[in-house]
C-alpha cells in the first residue's frame, strides 16, 4: 500500500462515526421530533467523539449513542421552551422514509407521528430511557451512563415510561397493507371530492391536527369527529386556487401523502390507522419543517 492510499483512509474515529451515523440520527430524531435539531446533535456528537481517546473504548456504538443522547437531552430542554411559544398545534418534523423502514415494524412504530406525539407526553429522561431500551435495546447499565442515573433508577423509569406509553399508543397491531389501503382510500376521496367516501374511511372519533407554525394557515385546535374533519377538509380544499397534486410516499415509516400546489409543497400528511380506519390525521404545513421531504431520510436501529 502506498503512502498516498494509506493517508486517504479515514481514521478509526471517523470510520465509527460514519458507520453509526444513521443510527445516531434516528436516536436524536426520536428524542427530539426534529430533523434539524437531530442534525445539530450529530455535529455536536462528532465534535466530542473526535476528541475521545478510543484505546479504552470497547463499544464504539454504545459510546456514540451515549454522547448523542446527552446532547439530545440538553437540546430537548431548549426545544421544550420553544414549543411553549409555538403558534397552534406542534407536530414533529415529517420525514420521507424508504419502504424498508416500514418492514421493520418496531422501528416504523417508534418513528410514527402517533408515537412521537405520545413520547412528547413523557419527561425528557423518561423519553430517553424508553427510546434507548424499547427501540434500541440498550442494556440498563449503558442507559444509566447516558442519562446520568443509576441502573436501578433507570429500571424504575423504564417501567413507568412503558406503562405511560402503553396507555396511549394505538390499541392493536396494524399491518402496512392495512395502512396503505386506508391511505389509498383517503387519497381517492380527496382527488374525487367524494365527501361520503372520505367520511367512510375516517373513524367516528378521528382527530385531525394541523401545524402551520404561525406561518401557514392551520386550524388552531384539534378537530374531532369524522363529519367535522371531512367537512373541514372539503371546505379548505374548495378554496384552493389550483388543483393539488397528491403523491403517495412513506412518512415516518408509514404510508402518507405529499400535497403540492403549482409544484410547491402545501401539506405533508401522515396518518394513524386502527381497524382499517383512520383515527389520526396530521397535516404539517410549516415550511420550516418541510425542507427534508423532497428526499428520503435513512433511519436505522
Amino acid at each position: 500500500m502506498t503512502a498516498g492510499s494509506e493517508d486517504a483512509r479515514p481514521d478509526a474515529a471517523t470510520e465509527a462515526f460514519v458507520r453509526h451515523r444513521n443510527l445516531l440520527f434516528t436516536v436524536a430524531y426520536e428524542l427530539l421530533g426534529s430533523a434539524a435539531d437531530a442534525e445539530d446533535v450529530l455535529q455536536e456528537t462528532w465534535l466530542r467523539w473526535a476528541g475521545v481517546d478510543l484505546a479504552p473504548v470497547r463499544d464504539h456504538r454504545a459510546y456514540l449513542v451515549r454522547i448523542a443522547t446527552r446532547q439530545a437531552l440538553t437540546r430537548l430542554r431548549t426545544l421544550s421552551r420553544r414549543k411553549e411559544l409555538y403558534v397552534g398545534p406542534w407536530l414533529p418534523e415529517p420525514l420521507v422514509t424508504a419502504p424498508d423502514v416500514a418492514e421493520d415494524v418496531e422501528l416504523a412504530d417508534s418513528v410514527s407521528m402517533a408515537m412521537l406525539l405520545v413520547l412528547e407526553t413523557l419527561t425528557p429522561t423518561e423519553r430517553a430511557v424508553f427510546v434507548l431500551r424499547e427501540v434500541f435495546d440498550l442494556d440498563y447499565d449503558e442507559i444509566a451512563e447516558a442519562v446520568d442515573k443509576t441502573p436501578a433508577a433507570v429500571r424504575q423509569i423504564a417501567r413507568r415510561a412503558r406503562s405511560h406509553v402503553a396507555a396511549r399508543r394505538p390499541r392493536g397491531a396494524v399491518t402496512s397493507a392495512q395502512t396503505k389501503a386506508a391511505a389509498d382510500a383517503f387519497q381517492r376521496a380527496i382527488e374525487t371530492g367524494d365527501l361520503q367516501s372520505l367520511v367512510d374511511i375516517l373513524a367516528p372519533d378521528v382527530v385531525a391536527l394541523s401545524d402551520g407554525g404561525g406561518v401557514k394557515r392551520a386550524t388552531p385546535r384539534p378537530i374531532v369527529g369524522a363529519d367535522k374533519v371531512a367537512h373541514g377538509l372539503a371546505t379548505q380544499w374548495r378554496h384552493l386556487n389550483a388543483t393539488p397534486s397528491i403523491e403517495p410516499v412513506h412518512v415516518n415509516g408509514h404510508p402518507g401523502l405529499i400535497m403540492r400546489l403549482d409544484g410547491d409543497i402545501e401539506n405533508v400528511i401522515a396518518m394513524r390507522v386502527e381497524d382499517g380506519l383512520i383515527t389520526g390525521l396530521y397535516f404539517v404545513r410549516n415550511p420550516e419543517k418541510l425542507s427534508r421531504v423532497e428526499h428520503e431520510t435513512a433511519l436505522t436501529r
